[in-house]
């Protein structure tokens, strides 16, 4: 089993994390999100200067917490794609930093990988194959997991993902940042019945709609227009009836989406991953219809929802195992599909 120090540094939390094959011995979060508030969203330039403020101490704790030394580390680990390049940099250079000194084996990871891999850290024994629904603040996908490294993207959203319309409708209701929390805090309150919102189906060239896409870039314009009727109408706006209703939508149409992919590719496991994946209204949604069809849907911890380098280090554990390691000449990318992961490897 191999041990991994990985480092993740994709946006903006900057962290790192010891894993032995699919156990965590240590998790370190670094949030910035006090600093992003006041602008709204990430500003790229703040969460690369803020990561490099953090990072030394963050591989530090991570260590002690481990209880390990360098002797003990089998390979170094660190995002390398996508995400903003500033911040990419950050980590990977760093990584690379290590390997070198330590005369470890290096891995650039691709972010959405880990993502998919944060389910084997509370299921070790799930094994390939299996869907995997990956929501987040800039991806929707889903992806058939066929083996390690070996991926094919069977459904996406055409515009906006679904942490990205949580954070924009969260604005336009005035709940802060980050949306996703503020909406699914409020919803509680309110009726998810309350308005009737587009589920922004995918038209195909042939007729009828596409089974798997998504788009939310209609949803997110009518829940404004919504406001502005009302603000018209000089009506009050019922902001917990709107984010109950917007996040209802939301559930529903991810929900649809990969119960009827799962079914359609003889899938019986969905393992959820990314932010979106800590949403009490999909994970309500997506347990009930996994019951009804027979299927087995998967959530990582809290913990793990969210951007974490032990998502980063199992992933890194695994292809060490498998004999991969990435060049000391691996660059950082802000686009990369995730069909193309083993073209950061050498094997």
């Amino acid at each position: 089993m191999a041990t991994v120090l990985a480092i993740e540094t994709s946006c903006d939390e900057t962290a790192v994390a010891v894993v032995n094959n699919r156990k965590v011995e240590s998790s370190v979060i670094t949030s910035q999100i006090p600093v992003h508030r006041q602008y709204g969203g990430v500003v790229p330039e703040v969460a690369s200067r803020e990561h490099l403020e953090t990072i030394n101490g963050a591989i530090a704790i991570a260590l002690e917490e481990a209880k390990l030394d360098w002797k003990q580390i089998d390979g170094i680990a660190a995002t390398c794609a996508p995400g903003l390049v500033g911040a990419l940099l950050v980590g990977l250079t760093a990584a690379k930093t290590l390997a070198m000194l330590y005369d470890k084996p290096f891995l650039g990871v691709h972010h959405l990988e880990g993502h998919i891999y944060a389910t084997y850290l509370s299921e070790p024994t799930l094994e390939p194959p299996f869907l995997s629904l990956l929501v987040s603040g800039g991806h929707t996908s889903l992806i058939y997991v066929k083996e390690c490294g070996i991926y094919e993207t069977l459904g996406q959203t055409r515009d906006d993902a679904a942490g990205e319309a949580f954070d924009k409708v969260a604005r336009l209701l005035e709940l802060g940042y980050p949306g996703g929390p503020a909406i699914d805090q409020l919803a509680v309150q309110g009726n998810p019945q309350a308005f009737t919102l587009p589920e922004g189906k995918v038209s195909l060239p042939t007729g009828g709609y596409h089974r798997y896409d998504t788009s939310f870039s209609g949803l997110k314009t009518a829940v404004l227009r919504l406001v502005q009727q009302l603000e018209k109408d000089d009506l009050p706006i019922p902001v917990a009836d709107v984010a109950a209703s917007f996040q209802e939508t939301v559930a529903r149409v991810l929900t649809k989406r990969a119960i009827a992919c799962a079914l359609d590719n003889k899938l019986s496991t969905i393992a959820v991953g990314g932010g979106v994946a800590a949403n009490s209204g999909l994970r309500k949604h997506l347990q009930q219809a996994s019951l009804e069809h027979n299927l087995r849907v998967l959530f990582p911890p809290m913990k793990f929802c969210t951007d974490n380098a032990a998502m980063i280090g199992c992933c890194a554990a695994e292809h060490l195992s498998l004999g991969h390691t990435s060049p000391l000449t691996l660059g950082v990318q802000s686009r990369l599909p995730l069909t193309s992961v083993m073209a950061l490897y050498r094997h």
